[in-house]
Formats: C-alpha cells, structure tokens, sequence
C-alpha cells in the first residue's frame, strides 16, 4: 500500500480477493473484481463528503484509515494463504502403473481448460485410491484425453474445438485433452530441407477433407499470412515442407489451450466402477524429463493413442556421433558446422524419398568431396503417383480395405506399396542422375549411386573416423569408403501400445499373429469389462490400409473418431459385403523399415 496507494491497493487486491472466493475462471473473475474494487472506493467517496461537511475528506484519506484498521486486524487471513500456497506440498506416489513405455507420448493432446486445471485435477485424483470409482469420488473427468500431438491428434483437437464452437449453449460440448512430450509443436524437424516439397495436396490439410467450410484450412491459412494469390501463382498443389509445416504450427497455436506440453504418459489404469465394469480410465502422466515426483493422474472416458513413428534402424547398428538416423539430419549438421570445401565423405544408406532427399540436400554443400548413395534395388524406383493409383488413399477405399478379407487386404497392400514404400518423386530421380552424369562428364566425381548393394559393415578407421564396407550384391565383391558420416534412412515402425496399455491391454482383442484388432471407427476391439474407448491414431494399416500412417485420410480420420466418441459409431462399412471375414486383418503386414535396403 506504502509503494501504490490506497486507492491503486484496492486495485491490486480486488481480483486475489475475488479469485479466492469463485476460482480463477476469468468469465467470473473480471466483472466481480471490476464490482468489488469498486464498490470500496464509492463508499470511500461518499464517506468523505459527508462526514466533515462542507469541506471534503479525499477518497485516499478515508481509504488509508479504513484499509489501516482492516490490515491491522486481518493481517493473520492475508498472510495464511500465502504460507499454504508457499508450503511445500506432498503427494503420495503412484503405485501399480504397469510398465512405461519409453516412446509413448511423443506428442501431445487435448487439455482439461488449462495447464493449471490439470494439474489441479491431477492432483484430486491422487488423493483417491487409484483405480476406484465411488459415488463421492470427486474427481474432474475428461471426454478425451489423446496421448501425442502430431497430425492425427491435432486435427482431432481441431474438430473437438470445432464441435465446441457449434455447441453454443455448452449442451454437447466435449471436454478434452492432449499431452506430449515435446516443449513445443513439431513434426519431423530433421528433415525440413529447403526445397523439398509436399508429396500430398495441401487439399489434404487438417480439416478440408472433413469439412472444406472449416477456417482451419490451408487455404486460410495464406490468406491469413497475405499469401493467396502468390500461392495460386505458384500452379502447384504440393507447398514446401516448409510452408506446410508452419500451417501446422498454426493450427497448434489455435488450439494451444488444449494441450499440456513437456509431458509424458507412461500408464494406463482400468477404474472399476460398482458393478465390475471399466466406464473409465486413469492416465499417469509425469513431466518429459522423467521426474517421478511430478507423476499425476488425469481420468478419461475415451483416449486416443496418436504416438507417431519411431526410426527403425537395421539390426546391430546403433546411433552415435558418425552414424545418424535421417530424422535428426538437419540438427546434426548443424552441430557438425561446415568443414572447408570437399572435405567430407558422406554415406546415405535407404531407397526412398527421404534417402533421395537426404543425398541430395548432402550433395550440395560445399564441403563435400563425395556422397555415397547406398540401397539394394538397381537404381530407385518412382514414385507412382498417378491419378487412379492414388485412388487407394481415398477415404472411400478405407471402407473397402477394412471390407475386405485378409487375404486380399495384403494382396492391394502388395499391389501399391508403389506409392508410398521406398519411392522416390520421379523428377528428383531425374536431377540426381543428372548430377551424377554431369560429374563423369566432368571428371570429377562426388556423387556415388551404389544400386544393389547392401552396407556389410561399419568401424572405426585408420584413416579417418569410419570405414563402411559396401557389398554388390550380384558377384559379392566389397569394397571400403571411408566416410565421416553415415546417414540410414531407413524409415519407421510404430509404437506397439501394449507396454502402456498394461493391465488394460488385455482386453484389448488380437489377431493370431498379436496384431490389434482395430474397428472401422478407430477403436480398439475390447471384451468385458472394459467399455471405455481406446482408439488407435497410425499403426493401422493391418485394418484400414496404406493411408493410415500418411496425411492423406487425416481430416476425415478425426471427424470419425469424434463421431464415435460422440456415440454416433459405425462399426462396420456400410457396403453390401458377401463374406464374414470384413476387419480381418492383412495375412502378412508389410514390415517396417525401407524395402529396398538388405541388411544381411
């Protein structure tokens, strides 16, 4: 009071005093502050008009004797919310979560109001036996809770709010929520390479395949960054990854209020109501740098596993400073720095889009003297691309995927693997063999296309940091490059979810060869007791088809699983269907990894 005065003190208390009486909802907190700091200073007015009349006592006057006496007397109710909120505070650990699975929760997910909300909301159901329901259990509840937040989950997050902002009146609104484990939103950071494009239309953004009237679309998004008509002057459907992820960020900050970053799910718990059934679920979550005394519980109706891809890297080779995945490239150049020009030999090993863009963008920096380029094919092979082949990514051809038997399941997923598995865009083909052809013309050569060869070995050399023996696989004859850097891009497998899962898992219905069977709205097939939903974002090709880890199905994906979770389910394609054997999954599966690198 000494520094603001009386009247500015008024000020500055209203709202402590106001949040502690009805919360820290702002609806509520702004006018009732506005009301009781103000209410004070025209009594305080009035006061001082009356009592010494004619003359006037000023309102800070009158104030500073009234707000003198109150501190006075109250000053044990101002000072002992303080000790509580600045006593350190003690929670029970949790107990009997299951295993953690180191990968899960790569991304984030929908939000209980706030950070604070859930933490708050965590907090309370840690106070409670874990895993029970009871009628005094007072516990906040979400609709949703997704566990990831790349694409899958953040176009989900998009139609939640969207439902929401429909659901004017609060009458059918959704309460939910997302946790990830990265600081901020970002999607496959590494490979961000100036110049490389999208290789799906920007018609397939987040929201335009489900509802082209949505103001989440790519196409507002230039026009909210006053890049339109320049776009629509470019001629073409594919934006650079650059552009296409910054649209994505976008979004994010869109729906930021919904999403609790720099955090981890590391289990899952059934909570058993009276009568035996599992209506609802407890999430551990813990702080992404694996602090156990940060763990809390926040209670769903529904979660959504949208945890994304993990690199695959062929057996016995392990990262380090001379041997990177492709999806960290472009932070690991950047720690590397620039060394003088032609000083570094560079290996690639992978067959696909991003082996052909990571040789590529290798090729041009200055201080390369050669880049290797290592797969088991002949040469690369293109990318199909064309317009009745992609028919296969429609969203009409999930019902028929998830329709067909298991057998013919694996027989389209042969047949197209063309267009997404280990392919490369036909005009990228054409500038590195031009490259190449350049270079002999030239005589000096810097880049190596290695075509049906494998990498038989790794170590450290005499010369220089590794050696890399590379094997044509025809005759068998080896020879060495000495390299500073070997790059594998060799793709990704999915997360298997069981670990996280834990005692939840097994209800959780399997095919023989232990694949998830998953439901055409994205729901895990579970038996009693469990009759929570456990929807599945990404691995779920063995059910729904080549698409189910790409872009191109994403909008519509999410306005599926929001239906069902609304309770609008469609279990089964609504297609004449001659045979018993539609959900089945695909006989095989088609592996994980890059097709087109042998690694024994």
């Amino acid at each position: 009071m000494a520094v603001a005065g009386p009247i500015g003190f008024v000020g500055l208390v209203a709202p402590h005093v106001v949040c502690s009486l009805v919360g820290p909802a702002h609806g509520r907190l702004i006018p009732l502050a506005a009301l009781v700091g103000a209410v004070p200073v025209l009594a305080a007015d009035v006061v001082g008009r009356l009592v010494v009349r004619p003359a006037e006592l000023a309102v800070g006057i009158v104030l500073g004797i009234v707000l003198g006496t109150v501190l006075g007397i109250g000053a044990p109710f101002f000072v002992a919310p303080i000790r509580r909120r600045t006593a350190p505070r003690r929670e029970r650990p949790v107990t009997g979560c299951g295993r953690a699975d180191t990968h899960v929760a790569r991304f984030v997910g929908v939000r209980l109001g706030s950070p604070n909300d859930l933490a708050s909301t965590a907090r309370r159901a840690m106070s409670r036996e874990p895993g029970r329901a009871g009628a005094d259990d007072d516990v906040d509840v979400v609709d949703v809770l997704g566990v990831g937040f790349g694409p899958s989950n953040l176009a989900l997050a998009l139609a939640v709010q969207e439902h929401n902002e429909r659901s004017a009146t609060g009458e059918g609104r959704l309460r939910a929520a997302f946790v990830d484990q990265q600081a901020a939103f970002g999607w496959h950071r590494g490979m961000l390479l100036e110049g490389a494009t999208m290789q799906v239309s920007f018609l397939k953004d987040l929201v335009t395949m489900r509802d082209p009237t949505s103001p989440r679309s790519f196409l507002n998004y230039l026009q909210g960054q006053g890049r339109l008509a320049d776009f629509i002057n470019t001629k073409t459907m594919f934006p650079s990854r650059v552009e296409f992820h910054d649209y994505l960020e976008w979004c994010a900050a869109d729906v930021r209020h919904l999403v609790s970053y720099g955090t981890r799910a590391v289990g899952v718990q059934p909570v058993t109501g009276p009568d035996g059934t599992v209506e609802q679920l407890d999430v551990v979550l813990r702080d992404a740098d694996g602090d156990a005394s940060t763990a809390r519980v926040v209670r769903t109706r529904n979660l959504v596993l949208a945890t994304g891809l993990v690199p695959w890297l062929p057996a016995g080779v392990q990262r380090g400073p001379c041997v990177w995945h492709n999806s960290e490239l472009l932070p690991r150049l950047r720690e590397l720095g620039y060394g003088p020009r032609h000083s570094r030999r560079f290996v690639v090993v992978g067959a696909g889009q991003s082996a052909a863009e990571t040789t590529s963008h290798l090729h041009e920096r200055e201080d390369a003297a050669e880049v290797h380029s290592v797969f088991s094919r002949y040469g690369y092979s293109p990318a199909d691309d064309t317009s009745f082949a992609n028919r296969i990514f429609d969203p009409e051809a999930v019902d028929h995927f998830y329709a067909a038997s298991g057998e013919v399941k694996q027989m389209l997923m042969d047949y197209h693997a063309n267009t997404n598995y280990s392919v490369v865009d036909p005009e990228l083909i054409q500038e590195l063999y031009r490259r190449a052809y350049q270079e002999q013309v030239g005589g000096t050569q810097r880049l190596f296309v290695h075509g049906a060869c494998r990498v038989a070995d790794v170590r450290p050399s005499e010369v220089g940091p590794i050696d890399v023996d590379i094997e044509f696989l025809p005759t068998g004859q080896a020879r060495t490059v000495t390299a500073d850097v070997v790059v594998y891009a060799t793709g990704y497998r999915p997360i298997d979810p069981s670990a996280f899962l834990g005692d939840v898992g097994a209800w959780c219905r399997r095919a023989e060869d232990g694949e998830l069977l998953v439901e055409r709205d994205y729901r895990l097939h579970t038996v009693d007791p469990l009759h929570a939903g456990v929807y599945l974002q990404g691995p779920t090709e063995h059910t729904h088809g080549i698409s189910s880890t790409l872009l191109s199905t994403t909008a519509v994906r999410a306005g599926e699983i929001l239906d069902s979770v609304l309770g609008h389910r469609r279990p089964t394609p609504d297609l004449p269907v001659a045979h018993d054997q539609a959900g089945e999954p695909a006989t095989v599966g088609p592996g994980w990894g890059d097709p087109g690198v042998v690694t024994s």
